[in-house]
């Protein structure tokens, strides 16, 4: 019984690391397979793969970076789930890079981590209205993403956190 145990444990852990920073490449290409090869009968599924320009800060629920108003305190209880694979201190990397300093800086540029090809290669500089945009959904934003995360669905989430990151990584 205790062997069955720990075998259990072992799974749940590999699924939350691999949650969390997994390749999502290779994961995505067998899923994928199976749409290219079927006739176009979902017309989202096309729109989901479109990469977003770097540029762009539109959102799926339609909301805007301007209309919301941060809460840094609130935004530190809703980075909890970030920390699973972020820290906020200078230099180090876990699953995810470092986020401290992100607010301007550019996609895939922290030393010593492994970026996707598809966030290095994305011509993203984090602005608050890019990192509101991606913190929706980070997989529509940079398609290829190692980034597991489904994304904060709530606008003023997204807004909290970002207040959280601009005041905590200074």
């Amino acid at each position: 019984m205790s062997n069955l145990r720990g075998y259990l444990g072992l799974i749940a852990l590999s699924a939350a690391l691999a949650a969390c920073g997994g390749k999502k490449e290779e994961a995505a290409a067998p899923a994928e397979a199976p749409a290219a090869a079927a006739p176009a009968a979902d017309a989202a599924a096309p729109a989901a793969a479109t990469k977003v320009a770097a540029d762009a800060t539109d959102t799926l629920d339609g909301t805007k970076f301007a209309d919301m108003k941060g809460d840094a305190t609130a935004g530190e209880k809703v980075f909890t789930q970030c920390k699973t694979c972020h820290v906020i201190d200078p230099g180090v990397n876990r699953i995810g890079p470092s986020l401290h300093g992100i607010i301007g800086r550019k996609a895939g540029e922290i030393a010593g981590f492994s970026y996707s090809s598809a966030n290095k290669e994305s011509g993203i500089t984090w602005t608050p209205e890019k990192l509101y945009q991606y913190l929706e959904k980070p997989a529509r934003v940079v398609p290829g993403t190692k980034m597991a995360f489904a994304g904060l669905a709530k606008g003023q989430d997204r807004a909290d956190v970002i207040a959280y990151l601009t005041s905590a990584t200074k």
